[in-house]
């Protein structure tokens, strides 16, 4: 595999380069402004092209060296396709609300995640001994639970790479990572403040074609730093691709 590759014509399709109105820039995105259309700034994406190349580089040498990557993203549109692309890539992900000390309060965050795993346990095995009420309240908290914390009940511990859409949504989470000298990949737009982010991606944050770009590129760059990964350990990953078709056809003989 290789470093994912795109192009400025796909940018520009899935409209990376449109902004916010020019009434609600933030002055500290002024370096990245090519110019303004009909009251919206113009993002120049002469620069953007090779942030997010640097930004997907980064990405694949975290995961090549073994590194965990949270994906976040609270905002509607981009629910969807941050959790599909953190789960495209095993990697984690938080899309439903930020949590108050997720990064800063580990502890607290992994006992949570501890009884999300013991309600899954006892509902899986159907929950004997519970009565209807009891079941009920352990189904409500399940589903508050997971819709909290289910992309980052595997991680394990605090992530080494955070990728961001949207920071004026999620500062709190950019807060936690300065905090931790956690570094930060995030989408910027023409409105937010990029302080905190250490690999800015300057670009459109709403148009849902722009979301679902970013979020793919970024899956893809994680796999090649996986392959790299398992390249380094003496994987065979020509073989692993091999093995499901022999092992059916061993089945069906």
């Amino acid at each position: 595999m290789a470093l994912p590759e795109f192009s400025m014509r796909q940018l520009l399709e899935a409209g990376v380069h449109y902004g916010h109105q020019t009434a609600r820039w933030n002055p500290r995105m002024g370096q990245y402004i090519y110019g303004d259309r009909n009251g919206i700034h113009i993002i120049d994406l002469t620069q953007t092209v090779p942030m997010l190349d640097q930004a997907l580089k980064v990405v694949r040498d975290t995961v090549a060296k073994g590194g965990r990557i949270l994906f976040v993203g609270t905002k509607r549109q981009a629910q969807k396709p941050i959790a599909e692309a953190a789960e495209k890539c095993a990697q984690y992900y938080m899309n439903h609300r930020w949590l108050g000390g997720t990064l800063t309060n580990w502890k607290t965050v992994s006992q949570s995640i501890q009884r999300l795993k013991q309600i899954d346990e006892v509902l899986a095995s159907g929950g004997e001994g519970l009565t209807k009420k009891e079941r009920l309240n352990m189904e409500r908290d399940q589903a508050k639970l997971q819709a909290s914390l289910g992309g980052i009940r595997e991680m394990g511990g605090t992530p080494d790479l955070l990728f961001i859409i949207d920071v004026g949504k999620e500062d709190l989470a950019i807060l936690e990572a300065q905090k931790l000298g956690i570094p930060v990949v995030a989408v910027v737009d023409t409105n937010c403040n990029p302080k905190g982010v250490t690999h800015v991606i300057p670009g459109n944050d709403d148009a849902a074609r722009a979301i679902a770009l970013y979020c793919d590129l970024v899956a893809r760059a994680a796999l090649d730093g996986m392959s790299a990964q398992l390249g380094a350990a003496g994987v065979d990953l020509g073989a692993l691709e091999a093995a499901p078709e022999e092992e059916a056809a061993a089945a069906e003989a």
